[in-house]
């Protein structure tokens, strides 16, 4: 049960990561100051289908994890600052 709810999290965590990277602007990653947009979309994506194919505590889906929280914590929040208070 715990696997199970850990996967699933950690699957939830990286499409987020993914989607996100899609619906932010591609001008706003450089205005922040991190890497490109399709920089981060092929890292999140990777990060996903690791999630997909790969067992839980195998290597490359921990990788993809910690990509994933590299994103959401760092990189998000700085492309949003550059949206000029947009909530989404």
């Amino acid at each position: 049960m715990l696997i199970t709810t850990l996967t699933v999290g950690t699957l939830v965590l990286q499409l987020w990561a993914l989607i996100d990277a899609l619906i932010r602007p591609t001008p706003a990653f450089v205005a922040a100051g991190k890497l490109t947009k399709p920089a981060w979309l092929a890292l999140t994506g990777a990060s996903a289908l690791t999630a997909f194919f790969l067992p839980l505590l195998h290597m490359f889906r921990l990788a993809g994890l910690v990509a994933s929280l590299v994103y959401l914590v760092d990189v998000r929040p700085a492309v949003r600052a550059t949206q000029g208070g947009s909530r989404w």
